[in-house]
């Protein structure tokens, strides 16, 4: 058995985050839409599923026909089964659902959370496709000095996620 490997560049709405997991059952599409719904509720949003047995369609959720594209398209570019790409409308961030997302019952894994360029590494073989991994952004340029962890930190407490 041949198994090829390739990085994919995905690519979906600028300003918008992407969320790209694992799952085990088609039902997943209807757990992280009651997510979205329920976690940030008007948060705008697109979801592709890859179905890896019956029918191998990609399924799809969300409320942003734009994002839902987005979705199709980062499903359909990676073509591994059983994997998802939520893509978060601008202003909604993954810490917002991540732990929500993570905790849903048929979720195995989650490969990312970014806004960053991503590219997805790929093994195929004549069977499917599966990730292996992302490449989520740059490679480190430096290590931070004093004025660089003063920047995160009031970065950090503009954003609001910390106070003291």
């Amino acid at each position: 058995m041949d198994v090829k490997t390739e990085a994919v560049a995905l690519k979906w709405t600028e300003g918008a985050n992407i969320i790209i997991g694992q799952s085990h059952f088609i039902k997943t599409v209807e757990d992280l839409a009651e997510i979205m719904a329920s976690s940030v509720p008007g948060a705008r949003y697109g979801l592709a599923f890859n179905e890896a047995s019956g029918p191998c369609l990609v399924r799809t959720a969300g409320n942003d026909d734009g994002l839902v594209s987005d979705a199709v398209a980062c499903a359909q570019a990676t073509r591994a089964g059983h994997t998802f790409y939520l893509v978060l409308g601008s202003g909604v961030f993954p810490i917002n659902v991540l732990d929500r997302i993570k905790a849903c019952q048929e979720v195995c894994h989650v490969f990312c959370a970014t806004a960053n360029p991503v590219q997805v590494v790929v093994a195929v073989s004549d069977q499917g496709a599966g990730i292996l991994g992302v490449i989520d952004g740059y490679a480190p340029k430096g290590v931070e000095g004093p004025a660089d962890k003063a920047e995160r930190a009031g970065m950090l407490r503009r954003f609001g996620y910390k106070f003291s």
